[in-house]
């Protein structure tokens, strides 16, 4: 099962095959919609500016 490399939480692999870069695919994303502190930013990942719950 591949999980988030920030926040540890399980993602589909539809999710890594779409949103992770080949180059990291095999350890699971960096960042997921769970993730509070931290978003995807176009090819990079960012602090959240503000809270996400």
């Amino acid at each position: 099962m591949p999980t988030c490399q920030n926040c540890g939480e399980f993602v589909t692999e539809a999710y890594v095959r779409v949103f992770t870069p080949e180059a990291v695919a095999d350890s699971g994303p960096r960042v997921c919609p769970y993730c509070e502190d931290k978003l995807r930013d176009g090819a990079d990942i960012r602090e959240a500016r503000s809270s996400r719950s």
